[in-house]
């Protein structure tokens, strides 16, 4: 009996050992870090395409009073119907126009100007022939002897040339003549008379674009 308590102890501290070894195997895996998720892509935006049609009445379209000059006034302003255009206007599908006219009386009998604006509405898929022709027909001028001749000026609208003329319509007088379309609309815009102004006329042909929208 001595000889075996001698090594309980001993037997005592394998045992505990066995067991710390098997408690440290059956002890849950450390998890593996957690990857953070990759970020969401931004959504696209697609742009919605500008639509080709003005959304404006062709008559809100037109300059007012206020636009020009104080010492202009409103001469005429009416809608255009299907006999005051041509055919190969309506062949390049017409819908519909309007105008207006302004005047400027000097001082003198002789000392007058004209602002006369015209509005036309077509198909938006016709505008470049539209100008096209128009462009053709205002570089030839009114006769064979009176040639317009094209003038710098600012880009209007989505295509735009202007013009001037001299001695028309009478001996000494000045003819601008500003062509432009927007959308689906195409305008020309005419200064004449004996107190012509580029200046103005630059000023006024971008009001007409701006109410276009």
């Amino acid at each position: 009996m001595v000889y075996d308590m001698q090594y309980v102890p001993g037997a005592f501290f394998l045992i505990i050992l066995i067991l710390a070894s098997a408690t440290g195997c059956t002890s849950p895996a450390a998890e593996p870090p957690l990857t953070p998720a990759a970020p969401s892509p931004e959504p696209t935006t697609i742009p919605t395409p500008e639509s080709t049609r003005a959304t404006v009445q062709v008559a809100d379209m037109a300059l007012q009073l206020a636009d020009l000059p104080s010492d202009y006034v409103l001469r005429d302003r009416s809608v255009m119907t299907s006999p005051e255009v041509s055919q190969l206007t309506r062949d390049l599908g017409w819908r519909q126009g309007y105008f207006v006219t302004f005047d400027r009386t000097g001082r003198t009998r002789t000392d007058q100007t004209r602002i006369r604006q015209s509005i036309n509405i077509f198909p938006a898929e016709n505008m470049n022939k539209v100008f096209t022709l128009e462009k053709i027909a205002l570089s030839e001028g009114p006769t064979p002897f009176s040639s317009p001749y094209e003038i710098p000026f600012p880009t209007i609208g989505d295509r735009s040339i202007a013009y001037r003329m001299t001695n028309t319509p009478d001996e000494g007088q000045v003819t601008y003549t500003v062509i432009f379309t927007k959308k689906n609309a195409f305008e020309r815009i005419t200064m004449a008379g004996t107190s012509t102004d580029y200046e103005t006329l630059k000023d006024i042909a971008e009001k007409a674009a701006a109410r276009i929208h």
